[in-house]
């Protein structure tokens, strides 16, 4: 029997140089990263960039947010190379998805739907920034670097490259976890366990 995947997934995508999109635009993944655990070890991390089909060339305002050169963009993997990848990681055993929000799987799977094939992965899925809110009570979702600086740790590499934040979520999803079962009520205490009778009845011998 296999033992379960969690597999941490971030991408980047392509986007508009304004409010004014351009007819027919939607964001399109250009960079990927995935960190594979099984029985809290890493296993495999992947990383690369992707060609977008609709909009092949980045915009401005994309390439300064990202720090992404379109000359790396233009030698990326096919979407259709991006999926037959991550459904090799689903095929390998059975897997949990975590994303940091919900816009990851949002856009893979319309991305999915343009291209007409398959989404690859068949497992459940997690938001991880759903479980932080929930977990602390926040009103508002925070976001991931902001989450593991809360626990006063540092991001891993930089943010927005799609596998240090992979390996980020990877890293709060710990922290959250191990959090979670300290509220794990333990057993009800034993009348012996809080009372030392030895030195009661020694108390009571003497007197």
């Amino acid at each position: 029997m296999h033992e379960h995947q969690f597999l941490f997934l971030d991408f980047e995508f392509t986007m508009p140089e304004n409010k004014h999109k351009p007819a027919g635009f939607y964001q399109e993944i250009i960079e990927v990263g995935i960190v594979s655990v099984i029985a809290d070890k890493i296993c495999d991390t992947f990383s690369a960039y992707v060609m977008p089909e609709k909009f092949p060339k980045l915009t401005e305002r994309c390439k300064n947010f990202l720090h992404i050169p379109q000359e790396e963009i233009d030698m990326g993997i096919s979407f259709k190379e991006l999926t037959a990848h991550l459904a090799k990681y689903d095929e390998a055993c059975p897997s949990t998805v975590v994303t940091w929000g919900n816009m990851d799987t949002k856009v893979l799977r319309h991305n999915c739907e343009k291209a007409k094939i398959p989404y690859p992965f068949k497992g459940k899925h997690r938001d991880l920034s759903l479980e932080y809110k929930r977990f602390f009570g926040d009103r508002n979702q925070t976001g991931l670097w902001k989450a593991i600086e809360a626990y006063g740790k540092a991001g891993t590499g930089k943010h927005h490259r799609a596998l240090d934040d992979a390996l980020t979520t990877y890293n709060i999803f710990k922290l959250v976890e191990k959090d979670k079962q300290y509220l794990v009520k333990p057993a009800p205490a034993k009348i012996g366990d809080l009372v030392d009778f030895s030195k009661l009845m020694k108390k009571v011998s003497t007197n």
